[in-house]
């Protein structure tokens, strides 16, 4: 996986606002171990990973309210099969929480 700090260091530089993403527990199968991270700049620009891609745009999503807001969110992907067919899940059926934060250094 690709670290995420030098696109970080170059959005800090350029005075951007950042939001860093971390996978801080799963349960079960997840494409992403505790502790992935997925930075996102205030423009939507990403590096990283928490998740493979499957719950990606929602946690970009979260990210950019707390860009905004400066609010730290705690997420949690990954729910049943059957749910999964009508909300953002995890295909390989597992759960993840996520911890999204913005730097403010």
């Amino acid at each position: 996986m690709r670290d995420v700090l030098p696109d970080i260091e170059k959005w800090r530089a350029q005075g951007e606002q950042v939001a860093v993403a971390t996978v801080i527990s799963m349960i079960g199968s997840a494409p992403r171990l505790p502790g992935a991270k997925l930075a996102v700049n205030e423009k939507g620009e990403l590096t990283g990973s928490v998740s493979g891609g499957c719950v990606e745009p929602a946690v970009v999503h979260a990210a950019m309210e707390v860009i905004k807001n400066g609010e730290p969110q705690l997420l949690e992907f990954g729910i049943s099969e059957a749910d999964n067919i009508e909300k953002i899940g995890l295909a390989c059926g597992g759960t993840i929480r996520v911890f999204v934060e913005r730097l403010d250094w």
